[in-house]
């Protein structure tokens, strides 16, 4: 006689309670009939059974959902019971299907994973009745309001299976695969939740103690693991990923591999991107020993690498032990968000396969609480500010470089479309003001800035500035005519109006889409742009075969660019002159104004083109930048990527002569083609081209964007040593005058 089991729920609350288990019930009379006899648990789970769960499933994939009232629970088990029998008499489950499926069930059959065991899926009369484990659930369409308002991860086309895993959807004819195929490890939540934030892939350097983590890494569906030459471009290729695709990750192995990538983490932390540096850190057994370890300087200390990372990261998480190792990581991925800073996790090596109750088969989706603003501090400060620009004669806007942190972009072209305000850019915000604006005026940067545009806004009786960074770069070596009396500086979440007031947690998204609608109608500036503005001249005309100048090479590359296209500048006269570069619609533009470490594009190149594949990277590299991060030209090549590298081939660290010229700014010339075409070693497509003259110029970019267009494509540009812009000898200049001033008087 079977047990009548108590049910723990009334009828009423059948809708929190989707799923009956009858895999956690201990019923000794059950395994006489087929059943298992399994540890007593909670008879009724509220939450969904996860698909990879190792049990059969009975769905309702198109009859009304069912209610606990249709079966009492003894009622149910006996039912089930009788199946197991009426399998064996007729000798065949069809009359059981068909009994099921008249109300509206329909029964799914598998056996549970068993150690070196396969399981046939296909039920028959002697599978149904043997000595190995079997268990049945229930499963009933009916939802959890306040889970499934969330949005569920998608991947692999299938809603509710996580991306990542080896799980089928729960449909009629699905066969759910074995649950060992997506055990819930530390691994793979960390895979996956590098997955739900929109990283699908991460840059890495192997290490024998992050191995076994890159194995988890690697066997999430959604992700790419990309090997790098060095832990530094691994670092600089996670910025060029954040900067296309709002996050990136990198992971490299203990100290060696974390202070070698410790650079490109600085400059990401400066450029305000959020990026998760990851670190395969020492077994969890040896913190707190006096243990020496390899890869560190000797000593039983183990935080020398997390000292180093907390004045670079937001966030540093070191998980030795698997109870808060989840909280850990969801901590720190989103501090990284939120900041839009990089964050430090340090993976202890023998807990990455480690299965733990906390990492849940299906985890809550990732989602983030929006930031509100101040709704009366918002006010005021729109109050304030539009009585200072209302009653400004000629008032003027300039977006800085913090726009991308605060994601105002739009909401500050909308703005400007409602002000009437001339648009000018900050040089690092190039790219992120649109230059096809009709009002826009060009790059503002003191005495190097567009033609005309500085002298609209030193002029301007007020100025706004979106999110700017004054520093010595920036400023011209602090020689910018502005007045602080007239200016309104808005950052993320503060505004500052002339030499007060301020008003603190307000969101500039928020603060312009208010300011927008309090502003008057002002087009004076833009007037004055007008009648004073020459259209810019080009570059002389070069004679046949006369060696090609810096301006003609420009010239060629403004004809190539388009909504296809995005652009990378290296430290260096490029970006000078990038910055004069007019970008149409749509085409990305990145450098590294804040931080501007030379080397940084090659790698920044990689991670970009990995995650902007829409776009075709235009990379221009001076040649001393090139030397010291060239390797990774190969993992370009081995990611099948399609950039055009111009390589300015002028002999040595040009914006270092311009600032203080010595016989260290002289580097070895290399062959570089050659050293491309080594690299490339008949694997992948690979093109490449020295150029010296106009000519072959025009035949190496028809080449790049016709015939070879699918190829990475280099194209080395010979050019004159002192062949510079005027705007790098100013800047020099000025920058010179600002480093070598004589201490104060003590």
């Amino acid at each position: 006689m079977l047990p009548d089991l108590p049910c723990c729920a009334s009828p009423r609350h059948h809708r929190l309670l989707p799923h009956l288990l009858l895999s956690d019930l201990a019923v000794a009379d059950l395994s006489s009939h087929g059943f298992a006899s399994l540890p007593a648990r909670d008879f009724l789970h509220a939450r969904k059974t996860p698909p990879c769960h190792p049990c059969y499933r009975v769905a309702n994939p198109t009859f009304e959902p069912l209610s606990l009232q249709t079966f009492q629970t003894s009622s149910l088990i006996q039912l089930l019971s009788l199946c197991n029998h009426l399998c064996a008499l007729s000798g065949s489950s069809s009359v059981i299907d068909s009994a099921f499926e008249s109300i509206g069930l329909r029964l799914y059959y598998r056996s549970p994973p068993l150690l070196g065991s396969t399981v046939d899926p296909t039920p028959s009369p002697t599978n149904l009745n043997q000595a190995h484990l079997r268990t049945v659930s229930l499963t009933m369409d009916t939802k959890i309001g306040s889970v499934d308002a969330a949005a569920e991860a998608k991947a692999n086309g299938v809603l509710g299976c996580p991306p990542g895993t080896a799980c089928s959807a729960v449909a009629p004819s699905a066969v759910v695969p074995a649950a060992g195929t997506c055990e819930a490890t530390l691994g793979r939540h960390l895979a996956l939740r590098l997955v739900q934030i929109g990283v699908s892939d991460v840059f890495s350097v192997p290490g024998d103690f992050n191995l076994t983590l890159l194995d988890h890494l690697i066997a999430e569906p959604g992700l790419r693991v990309i090997g790098c030459c060095n832990e530094l471009n691994a670092g600089y290729a996670a910025d060029g990923y954040a900067r296309a695709r709002g996050v990136g990750a990198c992971v490299v192995t203990f100290t060696v591999g974390g202070l070698s990538v410790l650079n490109a983490i600085a400059g990401a932390y400066s450029e305000n991107l959020p990026v998760v540096c990851i670190v395969g850190g020492p077994n969890s057994n040896d913190y707190g020993t006096n243990r020496i370890l390899h890869h560190t300087i000797g000593l039983p200390d183990f935080s020398q690498e997390l000292r180093c990372f907390q004045t670079v990261t937001c966030f540093q998480a070191v998980v030795n032990n698997l109870e808060d190792a989840h909280e850990q990581i969801d901590t720190a991925i989103s501090t990284a968000i939120k900041e839009s800073k990089p964050v430090y996790i340090s993976i202890g090596c023998n807990l990455s396969g480690i299965p733990h109750p906390t990492f849940s088969r299906e985890p809550v989706p990732f989602n983030l609480s929006p930031r509100l603003s101040n709704q009366m501090g918002l006010e005021a400060a729109v109050e304030a500010t539009a009585a200072f620009l209302n009653k400004a004669v000629k008032p003027v806007l300039v977006g800085g470089p913090k726009i991308r942190v605060a994601k105002a972009g739009k909401a500050f072209v909308e703005l400007a479309d409602a002000c009437g305000y001339p648009i000018a850019a900050m040089p690092s915000a190039k790219g992120l003001v649109p230059e096809h604006h009709a009002r826009f005026i060009g790059t503002y940067w003191g005495a190097v800035s567009t033609a005309f545009c500085a002298e609209i806004v030193e002029s301007a009786d007020a100025y706004l500035f979106a999110g700017p960074i004054f520093n010595d770069y920036s400023s011209v070596g602090y020689s910018l005519l502005l007045k602080k009396e007239k200016a309104i500086i808005v950052q993320p979440d503060r505004v500052v109006v002339g030499n007060g007031p301020a008003f603190g947690c307000i969101l500039m998204k928020d603060f312009f889409q208010a300011l927008a609608k309090r502003l008057t109608l002002n087009t004076t500036a833009h007037e004055n742009y007008r009648r004073i503005h020459v259209p810019d001249g080009q570059p002389l005309e070069c004679q046949p075969k006369e060696p090609l100048r810096v301006n003609v090479l420009f010239k060629h590359i403004q004809k190539m660019l388009s909504a296809d296209t995005a652009v990378i500048a290296e430290t260096g006269d490029s970006w000078f002159n990038c910055q004069k570069l007019r970008l149409p619609e749509g085409c990305g533009y990145e450098f590294q104004m804040q931080y501007g470490s030379i080397g940084w594009s090659v790698g920044a190149t990689l991670g970009y083109a990995q995650a902007a594949t829409d776009k075709r990277v235009i990379a221009c590299i001076g040649d001393g930048s090139f030397q010291v991060t060239a390797q990774d030209v190969s993992t370009m090549l081995r990611c099948e990527q399609n950039c055009i590298i111009f390589l300015i081939n002028n002999g040595g660290y040009t914006i270092e002569v311009e600032i203080h010229d010595g016989p260290y700014n002289v580097i070895k010339n290399w062959n570089y083609t050659a050293l491309i075409d080594a690299i490339h070693n008949g694997e992948g497509k690979c093109w490449t081209a020295k150029v010296t003259c106009e000519e072959e110029l025009k035949k190496a970019i028809e080449t790049s964007m016709g015939p070879k267009k699918d190829c990475l494509c280099f194209i080395e540009i010979v050019v004159h040593k002192d062949d510079t812009s005027k705007e790098l000898l100013e800047w020099g200049s000025r920058v010179c005058a600002a480093n070598s001033r004589s201490p104060n008087p003590q």
